[in-house]
């Protein structure tokens, strides 16, 4: 199974591509991930449901119909690192080809991504920047990954 994680927004910040190198390096031959950037400039005389309109449209072109789309976001359900291991477990087991994991831009998801979506999941209550998220998300990956092979990481 390939892991694609798509994210809105562009990651600038060095020390969050070098946690994601660190991490997917780790990860490597157990299963592929491929890190998106759609790379999105909003221009300030967009609303939020522009915006929201728009990222919308450019997240949906580049999700294909057999994958599974996970949409993040903080009103998702609620998980902890070993029942988001078992998830990914599980659609490893059901032949899922690409899982796809979609991080929205400043102003969330349009309802059009959310109704598209197989699953909904929160990685926390909390709100983060979106490069922040894809660090945690990738982190969760590896720590997934660790927790399936039976490899001392989770505590």
């Amino acid at each position: 199974m390939k892991i694609v994680v798509l994210s809105v927004g562009r990651v600038r910040q060095h020390f969050v591509v070098q946690g994601e190198a660190e991490y997917l390096q780790r990860i490597k031959g157990s299963f592929s991930v491929e890190l998106v950037e759609l790379g999105m400039e909003s221009p300030e005389s967009m609303s939020p449901a522009e915006v929201q309109a728009r990222e919308a449209d450019e997240v949906l072109k580049k999700v294909k119909s057999y994958d599974y789309l996970v949409v993040l976001d903080e009103r998702g359900q609620s998980t902890d690192s070993k029942r988001f291991s078992d998830f990914l477990q599980k659609r490893m087991n059901s032949g899922i080809k690409t899982l796809c994991f979609v991080i929205g831009g400043a102003f969330g998801f349009a309802e059009k991504v959310r109704h598209e979506a197989d699953s909904i999941i929160s990685l926390s209550a909390l709100t983060f920047p979106h490069q922040v998220t894809r660090l945690l998300l990738v982190e969760q990956l590896y720590r997934a990954h660790t927790l399936m092979k039976g490899i001392s990481y989770h505590k």
